[in-house]
């Protein structure tokens, strides 16, 4: 199976050929979408968007590693992450739709 990128440039090139924006509106709702995403994953510490999913941002604490090929003792510092969980729907859709 090979793995397919899906950039910003195709998903603005989908929104100018279905909606029919210009290129340059296109790309300026993409941003504006990412970045309302960003700031209220920021702000709020969680996202829901409806039917999609659920983006969550966790603190990580700090903590010992080891790279496994040279058996080398890392700390870890404190990081946040962010996690995505599917909605019902979502799942249910790439289980319905979704090849095999």
């Amino acid at each position: 199976m090979t793995r397919i990128n899906l950039t910003k440039k195709d998903i603005t090139n989908s929104i100018y050929m279905q909606i029919g924006f210009s290129k340059k509106l296109s790309e300026t709702l993409l941003e504006d979408i990412l970045e309302i995403i960003l700031q209220n994953i920021i702000k709020h510490k969680k996202v829901k968007i409806a039917k999609f999913g659920t983006f969550i941002l966790r603190k990580k604490k700090q903590r010992i590693g080891r790279n496994p090929k040279t058996k080398e003792i890392k700390l870890i510092q404190e990081r946040n992450v962010i996690l995505f969980k599917a909605s019902k729907e979502l799942k249910s859709y790439i289980n319905k739709n979704g090849t095999k």
